[in-house]
């Protein structure tokens, strides 16, 4: 059977497929992409854009409500109608899913629905229809994960899938995993006013962070009155009609719902890459290099599928990647040291490159500067003191190695130091550069001098 012919092939409409598909047209190669469900995948419909909506109103709620009279507020009650939360959650999702729409439109990027599958190393078939490609793209991207014996039943026990969608809120819940999905479901939950009690296998909060970033979560979650039961895990977890009784190794306890957020698998079985010779890693990740290319020449792959770090934005940067690196226009190569993580805890979390732990480790020399919120200005006008800015150098160049905040706005502060360590810049730099007054990126520049003992308000 004939196929259709275009230069690139897209498996997977989410932020990084789409994003990459733009490019490609952009680049003058004809591009197609294959959509089981939505464009906008995970990130749109059940991940970044709804949770964060949520987060939006609880944020709003928990201001007013726990902080307002400091400000001058005259509050008696605060209340809430969750169906209108859910509401506004939704218009947010259709609003950009019909932007998406409209730039493939824009594009000319030929849209084809359903599940497809590859077939050989230049040709996915979806719904009887061959698509002939120069250049595959993979971007199949995950599934929530589960752990051994623990069933989903997405009433009960539930994944952040089924958290995002629901039509109500539990009276209690606990949340297995303190990445940067529990952390955020802890922060909505609570600030909702159920009871919450967050489960970590490991010795603390966001263990994939700076320690002392932890340190301040871990404060903030036991004041705002979440239950963190760290180095806990999990022995079974039974569900009922009144809830789940919830087993762990030291203690016993019961919630409304038990919420699942110990990572993502990728999405990467029964889609033909073992028909095109693509290769795997033992966990099922598609392997690749820093240009995204698979073992395969004409197939790349990009975001969940491929593992690293498993964020929109990184999806994004590596679909760029990939279809400059197959229109011959390379420009720089994926570098997992420059992709930001951002989460939207309370209080937030973000950083880029190294931690001083693993700079360590990694044999580097190091110097660190660290600025508090508490000494800002804008921080304290906003009511939000608590948390810093670290950053980390090398103790010879003050080469900028990482940075780490926890504050608030903190996702929105790390796009500077990232930029300075993109130019491979030193601390003194970003020190230099001059940062308005009053504003939270005063602690970014305070933070830089501070890594030379140069800080000024403090």
């Amino acid at each position: 059977m004939p196929g259709d012919s275009y230069d690139v092939a897209v498996l997977g409409g989410g932020f990084g497929g789409y994003t990459a598909a733009i490019r490609a047209t952009q680049l003058g190669l004809k591009t197609a992409i294959v959509e089981a469900d939505k464009l906008g995948g995970t990130c749109l419909h059940v991940g970044c854009i709804p949770t964060k909506a949520l987060l939006e109103s609880s944020a709003l709620i928990a201001r007013v409500r726990d902080r307002g009279e400091s400000f001058g507020l005259k509050v008696s009650d605060v209340g809430y109608e969750y169906g209108s939360i859910a509401k506004r959650r939704d218009a947010v999702v259709d609003q950009l899913y019909r932007g998406v729409q409209g730039l493939m439109r824009k594009n000319k990027i030929e849209v084809i629905s359903g599940r497809g599958l590859l077939r050989d190393k230049n040709t996915i078939e979806v719904g009887g229809r061959r698509l002939e490609a120069r250049h595959l793209l993979v971007g199949t991207g995950s599934a929530p994960r589960s752990l051994p014996g623990l069933e989903i039943d997405g009433t009960r026990i539930i994944t952040s899938d089924h958290a995002v969608r629901a039509s109500a809120l539990p009276a209690s819940v606990c949340i297995i995993g303190a990445g940067a999905v529990g952390v955020e479901f802890a922060t909505f939950y609570r600030q909702m006013g159920a009871q919450v009690t967050v489960v970590e296998a490991l010795d603390r909060l966001v263990p994939l962070e700076d320690e002392e970033v932890s340190g301040v979560l871990l404060k903030a979650f036991e004041k705002a009155g979440i239950a963190c039961k760290l180095g806990a895990k999990l022995q079974e977890a039974k569900a009922g009609k009144d809830g789940v009784t919830v087993k762990l190794d030291t203690d016993e306890f019961k919630s409304d719902i038990l919420l699942v957020a110990v990572g993502r698998a990728p999405n990467s079985r029964d889609i033909g890459l073992e028909a095109a010779g693509v290769k795997l890693d033992e966990k099922g990740f598609v392997k690749v290099d820093e240009w995204m290319r698979t073992n395969v020449g004409s197939v790349h792959a990009i975001g969940d599928v491929v593992g690293g770090y498993q964020l929109a934005h990184a999806a994004v940067h590596e679909g760029i990647t990939a279809v400059e690196d197959m229109a011959g226009k390379r420009l720089e190569p994926v570098r997992q040291e420059l992709i930001t993580r951002c989460t939207y805890s309370h209080p937030q979390v973000a950083s880029v490159g190294l931690t001083e732990a693993q700079a360590k480790e990694k044999g580097r020399k190091v110097k660190t500067g660290k600025f508090p919120f508490l000494a800002i200005g804008r921080a304290i006008i906003h009511g939000e003191t608590d948390g810093f800015v670290k950053m980390v150098a090398d103790a010879e160049s003050g080469e900028l190695l990482g940075t780490h905040i926890v504050g608030g706005d903190a996702t929105e502060l790390i796009s500077e130091p990232a930029l300075g360590q993109l130019f491979q810049g030193v601390a003194w730099e970003v020190g230099r550069n001059v940062h308005p007054h009053p504003t939270l990126s005063e602690a970014v520049g305070e933070a830089a001098l501070a890594v030379d003992g140069a800080a000024l308000n403090i």
